[in-house]
């Protein structure tokens, strides 16, 4: 099968685009998902002492 001249990418931009997705996901996605995932967590905590076992330490 032959790659056409759209399909090859140069060695420089190859690097390019890794670095461009290693800087993306480091700065935005990794912080983001963090946030998102331990927030949520803390929510469902908070819900399920709301609505079934009660404050922690209530005897």
């Amino acid at each position: 099968m032959e790659k056409s001249e759209t399909d090859i990418v140069q060695e420089g931009e190859k690097g390019t685009f890794e670095w461009r997705a290693f800087f993306f996901i480091a700065v935005f996605l990794f912080p983001i998902l963090s946030v998102v995932l331990i927030g949520g967590y803390g929510f469902l905590i908070w819900m399920s002492q709301v609505f079934f076992f009660g404050p922690p330490g209530h005897g």
